[in-house]
This record gives C-alpha cells, structure tokens and sequence, in this order.
C-alpha cells in the first residue's frame, strides 16, 4: 500500500482503534449475553442466551468501515449514507447506531449506559426482540441485510438525483457472487457527476461465505484489479490482520477515494467537463472472524468458515467455551471503552459525527423525513373524449406517457421523480417522456442514438433486477419513481420485491419511520396482447406472487381502458408505504368511460356498468357476467352484446373490477369489501361467470369464503401460449366471447334445453375461428372488426 499516506497521528489511530474495539465488543455482547454487560463478575451459565443466534464473520470487519466513516463524515462534513450489503451484520450496526446515539433517540430504552447496553444485548435475536441482520428496525438502514446482491443497486438508486449525497456501500464477498451485484458494477455508467451524488463501494473480502471460499476473494490481486478496472471503477486496496497497520491504509484509502470523488465533481460541476469519471472504490481485505476466538476445540476459527456464524456454541453448558468467551470478551478492555455506568468513554466517541451527519441518523435513511408531494397536473388536460361507450380506441399507456412526460417536466427543478425500465420505454408507448427528460447515460454518444441525455431521469438496463434496486433506493430516500415494465418478465425481481414489501409492513410499525413514497409497477406488454412474441413473453404471475404477501401494503389495479388508466396512476403516484402493481395494455383498447365516469369507478374499485347489461328493472339478475383487466373486460362485453341478441329474455348484470384486492373480505384487506356490499354486487346465489387478467384460480383463493363463491366460475390464463393472433390466445384460454357465453348457458339453470342451439352457434364459431387463422392468419372478421353496440 505504498500509494496511500498515513493520515493518522497517534491520538487519532488509539480513537479509532477504541471505537473499534468497542463496537467488537457489543456485537460478542449482542451474540451471547443475557446480562452482566460490563463483566462486573465474572461470567456464570446464568449470563448467556440459552440459544445462540447471529453472525459473528462478518462484523469486525463492518465495525472497522463504521469506524472509518465516522471519523471521514466528520472530518469532511459529509452527508452520508451506508448501504450494507453483507448478510446478518446486522450486530455491527446496531453496535455502530448504539455508540453514535442514534439508537437510544429512537429507542429512548435502550439507552447509552450499562442498562441500556444490556437492553441491546437482550433483544438481539430474542422473541420480541431485533433480527440478526440490518432490518427497517436499525437506524441508519435503506437495505435488508439478508438482500444479498442487491446492495449497489440500491445505492446508486439512493444517490440519483441526491447531488450533496456520498452513498458507502459495503458489498460483501458472498453477495459478490450473484447475477444482480455482478449487474450492478455497471451503475457508474448512470451516475450524472452533475446532479446525482457519489456511491463509493467497498468490497469487503473476507475470504469465505457460509461454509466455502468466495470467489473473488480467492482470484489473484491481478485478475481481480483487471476484473473491477473493466467494470469503470479505480480501486484502492487496504490488506492486513494487524489493527494499527490497518486503520492507517483505510483513513488513506478513504481520504483519496473522497478526493478523487470531489474532484470528479467539481470537474463536471464547475469546468463542465462531462466525460464519465472512473470513479474509486475500496478492496478491503481482512480475516474473516478477527479478533475472534483463533481456534476452538483444536480446530481453526478465525479467518476460516468456521467464524461466519458464532464460533464458540453450547456456552451454558461447555465450561471451556464459558471461559473462552469471557477471555474473548475481555480482550478487547471493556473498562478502557466504558465508564463504570457503561457510558461510552470520550476516546470512543471521538471519531464519531454529530447530529443528522451520524450514519444512524441521516434523514436520506428515513425517507419520509424528506419527501414532497409529487405535483401532478390535472387529468382533464391528457383524458380521452368518450362520447358514447366503445366508440374509440387509443393505446392507454400512451396516453399515459403524456401525463408522466408532464410530471417529468413539473419536476425539472426538485428533480425528485424517475422512470425507470428494461430498454421498453419507447415499446410500452411512455416515448412521450423524452419530450421531458432524455434517458440517463453516461457513456459514449454516437450521432446515430436518440434520446441519451448526460442529465437524464428516464433510467434503461436491460436488467430488471438493476430497475427494480434503482427505484427502491430511490424511493426508500423520499423519492417517486414508476417501473415500467413487460408483463411476463416482473417475475424476475420476486424476491426483490417480496423483500420490499416486508421492508414496509415492518416500517410501518415503527413510529419513527415516516412513510415514503410508494413503488409503482406499471406491467404491460402483457400476456393478452404478447401473440406476436410467443410462450415465453405470457405470463401473468406477478400480480399472484403480490397478493400473497403483506395485505395493508400490497394493491393490485387492472384499468380497462386509458381514462381508468390515468385515474389510477394519480392515485398510486400519490401513495405511500405501498407497492402498486397497475396492469395496462400498450396495443389499441377501446374507451369505455369518461373521465368522470372513470374517476368514479376507479374510486369504488368495482361496480356495476349499467349500460352494458340488460338487467330488468328491479329485478334480479339471471346471471353475472364479471371481468377485470382490459382484455376480459373486451370479451365480456363481446359476450353480454351476444348474449342481448340471441337471448334477450336474459337478465345480465356486467360487473368490472379495477382493484383486484376490492374482491377480498373486509377483515382481510384494506380495500377489501363487507360482505353486504359484495353480496349486492355479485349476488349470493346467483351463476358469476368471471373474466380475468391473469390466472384463474387466483380469483378463487381471493372470493373462497364469499357466500356466492359455490356460484363462481372463473376463466384467465392457464397457461395455454404460442405465437398466435391476439383473438386466439383468449380461445386458447377459453377466455373467449363465445366460451363465457357457453358458460352461462352451461351455468343458469332455467336456460337448459331451450338455449341448446344458442351453445351450438358459440362451439361452432370456435371451430371457424379454428380454421380462418390457420387458413389467413388474422382473426375472424367479426372479431377483428367488432365494435360495441349499446
């Protein structure tokens, strides 16, 4: 390390170096001791945790970054945010929030003295207590510890458009290894030196994960320098198992990093230069364990596998071990770091910042704190005329890319809302956009490309994990966003955005986290009009995946037509502490109600259309036909119009869902309705014959305790695919026009004999069906050019 200088005196490396120790020492506390904090007697059975639960690998070595950030954070007055990868730290950073304050101000019982350091003790890993990897519940934290790989993401999502913000990201070794961190290295290329802040990643090789070696940390010096240069980054290594050697690279490696970083910015910001900056990271290597047990029952410990989880178990009951750990405990001189009331001793405390400049206090970590409404302007200037119902047709994410581009431009000064998406801004039809906003790029500009823009807030990879990290680090920092994505390919990110939604049902629960903006999901290109793309591009299963997780947090709206549309995206952009999945067409959809019309039915979520039925005055109806998502809601009113000509003795109610969790029981969901109400709506004993988006029996598990749920019968996607005509997918899904009206005539009973030869007619169109695609390859006439006809 000869490149970096010794930036320490003496006074300051024994600060750091008792921060160091201090935070060690509570993160062994943490993972063992039930009381006797202080090792005022010396340590009983009776003292340590009958189960013992945490990581210990990991934590010395985030202690070591906590310690150093301090010290830069204060030392430069930066506004800085950590991001911490590595999985079940969470002792480290709970110790590092403890002795900076932070933790006692939002946990005023848990305070800065020997009660309250045996409060923190008690609760890690313990019923009613804290998990064992950064949660919501840690003070300082925008990421889920145990998220391993999406770390970077969410730090560059963190510092777009946050200019004065400095994002640390430690990424550990283990995550390093998966497809979205590997992604996430080519987040550089989006960052605008200009208006976005800095993320300085540290990748913290330890050596092992949970029982084997790491990749990267194995590769020679060489191979992995060539390997992270390719990636854009200048990185500065820091290598070592002896303290004092150590803290002295980190400070140089920090300090130069930070330089590096400001002078990138004052380049592009003052000189204007805007060639994209290789900007620096950190390689630290240190032993995974260290300053832990070196060896336990004659085996090897520190800097092994063996130290990832607690390197010393069965405490109570193993005299040896008992006595090992209190040697491991005392090592670190617990009455050098606290006083005899477990107050941090001012060496400790030396290195570390004030105010909302300490890591566990920064508001960008409490979003909520600096979220402004988003303005959105009125709908009257983007809604659709609709003279009459099904009269006219427009592409309804069009539509919508005309609103967006308008809040794009309304947010030009706050710069406080992104697009983000696949490379399918201008294939979902949002293009409108880039009237607004370019898309960001910070690489080469050929004469050829369109669109690229050095200051750009319309965010493309052609990663949907990358999209989805971006958008929640951006919101988690007060920020609005909307991922616009492909229907079928969502599913990549899952697990992402499982994660994000237990990340807000627990926020929620705790009062000094404030609400921040809601993740928006606008699915398009989705499985109805995918014909052209085939098997692979339909796949409706997102919206089943969300609806099983958190109910007070997840909302799922199927608009069917572009006024709909629009009246949702206000409402969701609006939102907070939410995920709100919005299935769209992009293809041409008819306009089946005003905006007014619209902005009533979107706010019941569900209701009668009373004009596309043929119900008899205050009677009953025979029958209830029942659809959710742009192209059922088609097909339903095809069938109704069928079902008024062949049939019109038939009293058909038509019923459109928007809000999909509306069909949940009142106890289940927020949105969800009584029992009265859905009973009214659907009737309790009458045949439901139900067109839905996506996959049927989703509707089922929604509706299985409604009183009419015998009554239901659903029809979606059953995963029935090919490259096809769009009116195909639909027959091949028995989703089709001529299916729901064979079902009703299936389903009412007082129908029977005397609509045999109405069913016949339907079966029979489907057999022409059959035959005219294969024979011309479009649709039917009657289908491509049917129309509604009130």
């Amino acid at each position: 390390m000869p490149d970096l200088p010794e930036v320490l005196d003496a006074s300051e490396a024994a600060a750091l170096d008792a921060h160091w120790r201090a935070a060690n020492y509570l993160c062994v506390g943490q993972l063992y001791l039930l009381s006797n904090p202080l090792l005022a007697v010396p340590l009983e059975p009776e003292h340590i945790k009958p189960r013992i639960l945490g990581h210990w690998g990991t934590s010395p070595g985030l202690n070591l970054l906590y310690t150093h950030i301090n010290r830069v954070v204060r030392r430069r007055e930066l506004d800085a945010l950590c991001v911490w990868g590595p999985g079940h730290g969470g002792p480290a950073v709970l110790a590092g929030s403890w002795l900076d304050g932070s933790y006692s101000e939002v946990y005023p019982d848990v305070g800065r003295d020997a009660e309250g350091m045996e409060r923190l003790f008690r609760q890690f890993s313990f019923p009613g207590g804290v998990p064992s990897h950064v949660a919501p519940q840690t003070p300082g934290s925008i990421h889920e510890g145990g998220e391993l790989g999406y770390s970077l993401a969410h730090a560059y999502g963190a510092a777009f458009d946050n200019p004065g913000l400095v994002v640390f990201c430690v990424v550990g070794d283990g995550e390093a290894e998966t497809g979205p961190l590997a992604a996430s290295w080519h987040g550089d290329k989006f960052l605008d030196p200009v208006h976005d802040g800095a993320v300085l990643p540290v990748l913290h090789l330890n050596g092992y994960k949970i029982a084997g070696p790491a990749v990267l940390a194995r590769l020679p010096e060489a191979e992995l320098d060539r390997l992270l240069r390719g990636y854009g980054h200048e990185p500065l290594y820091v290598t070592g198992d002896e303290p004092l050697q150590v803290h002295r690279a980190l400070a140089g490696a920090l300090d130069k990093a930070l330089e590096h970083i400001a002078v990138a910015q004052r380049i592009a910001r003052e000189d204007g230069v805007r060639d994209r900056p290789h900007w620096p990271m950190i390689v630290l290597r240190t032993p995974k364990g260290w300053t832990g047990p070196a060896e336990v029952d004659g085996l090897p410990v520190e800097g092994t596998w063996r130290a990832h989880q607690v390197p010393l178990d069965r405490v109570r009951e193993n005299p040896g071990h008992l006595r090992q750990l209190e040697e491991w405990l005392r090592s670190y001189r617990p009455q050098e770091l606290f006083d005899e009331h477990g107050r941090p001793r001012p060496q400790v405390l030396a290195c570390v910042p004030g105010g909302n400049r300490r890591l566990g206090a920064n508001p960008h970590a409490n979003g909520g704190l600096l979220t402004c409404s988003l303005p959105l302007p009125p709908l009257e200037a983007y809604a659709v005329p609709v003279t009459a119902p099904g009269a006219t047709l427009h592409e309804p994410t069009r539509v919508l890319g005309g609103f967006l581009a308008q809040v794009m431009a309304d947010t030009r000064d706050s710069r406080d809302f992104r697009v983000v998406g696949p490379d399918e801004t201008a294939s979902n039809r949002l293009d409108a956009l880039y009237a607004a906003t370019g898309k960001a790029w910070q690489e080469e500009i050929l004469p050829t490309d369109e669109h690229l823009d050095r200051d750009g807030r319309v965010v493309e990879a052609l990663s949907e994990h990358l999209c989805q990290g971006w958008l929640e680090g951006y919101v988690l920092t007060g920020r609005h966003g909307l991922f616009s994505c492909y229907e079928a390919f969502a599913s990549i990110v899952d697990s992402m955005a499982a994660q994000h939604i237990k990340w807000l049902r627990t926020a929620r629960t705790l009062p000094w986290r404030r609400p921040v903006p809601s993740l928006n999901y606008l699915l398009t290109s989705h499985v109805w009009r995918q014909d052209h793309n085939g098997f692979s591009h339909q796949d409706p299963g997102f919206v089943d995946h969300v609806l099983n997780k958190a109910p007070e947090v997840v909302r799922v709206y199927l608009p069917p037509d572009a006024n709909s549309l629009l009246c949702v995206a206000d409402h969701v952009l609006r939102g907070r502490d939410l995920v709100n999945v919005v299935v769209a067409g992009k293809q041409p959809c008819f306009d089946w109600l005003d905006l007014e019309a619209a902005r009533a039915h979107c706010a019941r979520g569900a209701g009668v259309w009373e004009w596309a039925g043929s119900e008899r005055g205050g009677g009953p109806p025979d029958v209830v036909l029942a659809c959710a998502g742009d192209v059922p809601t088609q097909e339903v009113l095809a069938a109704a119009q069928l079902l008024r000509r062949l049939l019109p003795a038939l009293a058909v109610r038509v019923v459109n869902v928007v809000d999909l969790t509306r069909l949940f029981p009142a106890e289940e969901h927020p949105h969800g309705m009584p029992a009265a109400e859905y009973d009214a709506l659907f009737t309790r004993d009458k045949p439901v014959i139900f067109a839905y988006h996506g996959y049927p029996w989703l509707v089922h598990r929604i509706a299985y305790r409604r009183t009419g749920h015998a009554n239901l019968h659903v029809r979606g996607y059953k995963e029935s695919g090919t490259t096809t005509t769009p009116f195909d997918m639909v027959v091949r899904n028995d989703l089709d026009r001529y299916r729901l009206v064979m079902d009703v005539v299936d389903r009412v009973p007082q129908l029977g004999e005397q609509a045999a030869a109405v069913r016949q007619s339907m079966a029979d169109a489907r057999t022409r069906h059959h035959a005219w695609i294969r024979e011309h390859g479009t649709d039917l006439p009657e289908v491509a050019q049917w129309h509604w006809e009130g």
